[in-house]
């Protein structure tokens, strides 16, 4: 009897319920994928939209009127574009923070199936009707900024749901890595959204987002056709489980576990105590730190490509282009801390020790940027990849593999539809920093870049601050907790 092709012998070893997991990492990658890809032209298109136009040929049979400004997008034409630029990122992180906490009640209350790709095709719209501006010859401050907010509340549905898709999914035990690699898709989606953004910035910045709407509305149809939100069997052999502990529990303990009875509801003396200790035990804490460290990556998201445009003098495209080392750093610094993190078995450590690392590398990158022509390019390069590796490393582990542990801990009792509420708390609060971030650089950029980057040094070292502190004051709580028990 012949045997197997050693191909066909790979495929059939994996069981059903692996292909399915694997299947669901891969859609959920595609799909917030698309999230970050739709979010990055914007950062691209800046410098397009006001540039020094005295360097620009401009058409023979144009009247000009002004030589600095002829070529720019009104209203981003004037001395304060910086402000206007810095307006225009908060409209849509305002909206997304405030967004994000409500985003995971309704998570848990409607099918994520549904959710997720109705977000996706919303978000394709509002990210079209930006660029749509281009062709309609729109010079208004409040459409773009409508459009921006609007596009801002409708993203808010991606994080949570993706993450509970995932934390349905895939256990504790090598939560990290996984993670650390599935998070790559925020990296990979910044790079492919400068990367298609650069290609049309120059002759129809319009089509920069025109593009990223499509495929983001795209990959919503997809994901109504395709996405299977949790593992069906193991909810079917869960369910039977409950059912038959409920008939074998008395009372009381069904009541002290929340099923059936008023004693069960949420303001029990033992639910309640259940979930003060949970958020005591490093929701709030891990928000905090979120939200400096994403003020630092969003920060760079937003303003590096104009920063490398402004003092490295590239062009829009080339300066879209370098920027993209830094996504690819963060995919390094993604996957390190999870892989760190698993095999320590600390995911606060990992965080800080990667924050108190990156402080000192945002200043070095900022001193290699302004000397670039006596360092060259390729140091350059190389600071740009470690500081991505080291300021989104912290972010992602955050947003991802605690978020996810969090979400599914014990003191929840097994509520996994708590995964979405809170996956968006810790995001939510994360988002005001992403917020405040790129605000205070538009505010602080006329005074000097260097300016701008000691506000994200300081930052890291919050960040890394509030995780020290929460490590002592919950070390105590816990043990207060458990001596109760």
């Amino acid at each position: 009897m012949r045997s197997l092709a050693p191909g066909i012998k790979l495929i059939t070893s994996f069981s059903r319920d692996s292909w399915y997991r694997f299947f669901i990492l891969l859609l959920t990658f595609v799909f917030y994928t698309t999230y970050h890809l739709s979010r990055k032209p914007i950062s691209i298109v800046k410098s397009q939209l006001h540039r020094n136009c005295s360097n620009v040929i401009h058409p023979a049979d144009l009247n000009i009127t002004d030589n600095d400004t002829w070529c720019d997008w009104a209203p981003f034409d004037q001395n304060n574009y910086r402000n206007l630029f810095g307006v225009l990122d908060n409209c849509f992180l305002v909206a997304y923070a405030i967004g994000m906490f409500f985003s995971g009640i309704f998570g848990e209350r409607l099918p994520l199936r549904y959710y997720l790709s109705s977000g996706m095709i919303l978000s394709g719209i509002f990210t079209a009707l930006f660029g749509l501006g281009f062709y309609w010859q729109i010079h208004s401050l409040w459409y773009y900024c409508l459009v921006q907010a609007l596009n801002g509340l409708v993203q808010t549905t991606g994080w949570p749901a993706v993450v509970a898709c995932v934390g349905n999914w895939f256990g504790k035990g090598k939560r990290g890595l996984i993670m650390g690699v599935w998070n790559s898709h925020t990296s990979v989606g910044n790079i492919l959204g400068s990367l298609i953004a650069g290609v049309y910035v120059s002759s129809a910045w319009g089509l920069s987002f025109i593009v990223p709407g499509i495929i983001i509305a795209v990959a919503g149809v997809i994901c109504f056709l395709f996405l299977l939100p949790c593992c069906l069997w193991e909810g079917q052999r869960a369910l039977r489980f409950h059912q038959k502990y409920l008939k074998l529990c008395s009372e009381d303990e069904r009541s002290s576990y929340g099923f059936g009875t008023t004693r069960g509801s949420k303001y029990h003396p033992v639910i309640f105590a259940h979930r003060v200790v949970f958020f005591l035990q490093g929701v709030v804490e891990f928000s905090l730190c979120l939200l400096f460290a994403k003020l630092v990556s969003y920060t760079f998201l937003y303003w590096l490509p104009l920063y490398i445009a402004n003092v490295a003098h590239f062009d829009p495209k080339e300066a879209g282009d370098l920027s993209t080392l830094f996504d690819v750093g963060g995919i390094v610094g993604g996957i390190l801390a999870g892989l760190i993190s698993d095999y320590s078995g600390g995911r606060a450590t990992t965080c800080c020790a990667m924050l108190i690392i990156a402080a000192p590398m945002v200043s070095r990158t900022v001193l290699f940027f302004l000397s670039i022509g006596q360092n060259g390019l390729p140091t350059t390069i190389g600071m740009l990849l470690w500081c991505g590796a080291l300021v989104n490393g912290p972010y992602a582990l955050i947003t991802t593999a605690v978020s996810a542990d969090l979400g599914t801990h014990e003191c929840l009792r097994g509520n996994s539809r708590a995964l979405s509420t809170v996956t968006a708390i810790i995001d939510g609060t994360g988002s005001i920093g992403a917020a405040v971030g790129p605000l205070l650089a538009g505010l602080i950029s006329p005074t000097g870049w260097n300016n701008v980057f000691y506000m994200l040094i300081a930052a890291d070292v919050l960040a890394c601050l509030v995780r020290l502190k929460a490590d002592v004051k919950n070390s105590n709580i816990v043990k207060y907790y458990y001596n109760l028990k």
